[in-house]
């Protein structure tokens, strides 16, 4: 029979090792749970810099082509202070009177815009020169009058083809305070205002000080006109209508107050106007069509148009060539048509003496405005 075998003893050394286990899974686990809880130095969470440069983050519904598409602009127009020093000017400058003004705009081919009566009247207070790179403005011993906006832009030929460079412009709208003037000085004591139902228009009492107090007034009935959102009052243009109407026409003017001191503007007469916008509406009429030798005749080109819109008359006629003596005499007026409506009546009048027969045949006149020509003729014949 087969030796029966009874339990197996285990080594002493395995059963140690099995005895000591679990205590080392409980010790391991102790110092893995105590290093997680470890008091963070500081600053350990926060990112640090690096000097990669991520690609930027497209707001929903934006392309790569619109964020492109935005021009760049920059103001290159520099304003030369005392001493030298050089200062980007404000889009609103205010400076007293008597002062010097001198403005830079870098580039090789600068315009500029300014008042306009400083062209007109030739001031020469006032020069503009073009050097190697900058273009320079200097208005000398200022005035009131010269309040306004004083802007440049970068002028790029090609050939002979130039253009403006919208995005290498400056301006800046400058006031010049003087004792007594709080409004611009106007070169007249009155002015007209044309009021157009298609445009806006503008009473143009402008003041010269920032923080004045400015409203507009009817002459006759004697009161103020609220600005109710169809009139605005802006500093820099005056006190635009804008949606003109029948109703706002009479004669008007601007008050403004300043530090106690009130000012009075000149006045304005507001004409309504309803005339439609187009090439002259002309007629031509001959004071006979029929005349005998040595007879004088007048022949007349007539144009009523919108009141504020020049006419310009050419006239062709029979001994042109041969320069016979005429005299043509231009003129113009306003003429009220009633139910609030002004026009202006130009005439451009051709006299002729002594009339012979080369002057029989055709008198032809042009009359042309900003909008078109108008031609028309009239027949002479000799009697």
């Amino acid at each position: 029979m087969p030796r029966s075998r009874g339990p197996r003893l285990v080594p002493p050394l395995l059963l140690l090792l099995l005895l000591l286990l679990p205590e080392a899974l409980s010790t391991a686990a102790s110092q893995t749970s105590a290093k997680s809880k470890r008091p963070k130095e500081p600053g350990e969470n926060k990112i640090k810099a690096t000097n990669k440069r991520g690609k930027p983050t497209l707001a929903p519904g934006k392309d790569r082509d619109s964020v492109a598409s935005v021009p760049k602009t920059s103001s290159i127009m520099m304003r030369v202070m005392e001493k030298g020093r050089f200062q980007k000017p404000a889009s609103t400058l205010s400076l007293a009177a008597g002062q010097t003004l001198e403005l830079r705009c870098k580039g090789n081919k600068i315009e500029w815009s300014y008042p306009e009566y400083l062209d007109t009247f030739k001031d020469s207070r006032l020069s503009v020169k073009q050097h190697d790179r900058y273009g320079q403005l200097i208005l000398a011993n200022a005035t009131a009058a010269d309040t306004g906006e004083y802007s440049c832009w970068l002028q790029v030929c090609t050939g002979y083809v130039c253009r403006k460079d919208d995005a290498k412009a400056g301006a800046t709208y400058v006031l010049f305070t003087e004792k007594g003037e709080l409004f611009v000085p106007s070169p007249s004591y009155f002015g007209v205002v044309y009021l157009n139902p298609d445009r806006e228009a503008v009473v143009p009492c402008r003041v010269t000080v920032p923080s004045a107090k400015v409203t507009l007034h009817r002459e006759f009935p004697a009161k103020e006109i609220q600005s109710n959102g169809s009139i605005v009052y802006d500093m820099k243009r005056g006190f635009v209508y804008l949606h003109p109407q029948p109703e706002h026409q009479g004669v008007v003017y601007c008050r403004a107050e300043a530090h106690g001191a009130p000012q009075i503007s000149i006045k304005y007469q507001l004409l309504y106007v309803e005339v439609p916008s187009g090439p002259p509406s002309t007629t031509i009429v001959a004071s006979s069509n029929r005349v005998n030798g040595g007879d004088d005749i007048t022949v007349l080109c007539t144009v009523l148009g919108e009141p504020d819109v020049e006419v310009e008359f050419r006239w062709i006629y029979p001994g042109l060539k041969d320069e016979r003596p005429v005299t043509i005499q231009d003129m113009w007026r306003l003429v009220s048509r009633g139910l609030g409506r002004t026009t202006r009546l130009s005439r451009s009048v051709l006299t002729l003496q002594d009339f012979e027969t080369i002057d029989a045949g055709y008198y032809m006149c042009t009359a042309q405005n900003l909008r078109g020509q108008t031609t028309v003729a009239t027949t002479v014949q000799f009697s």
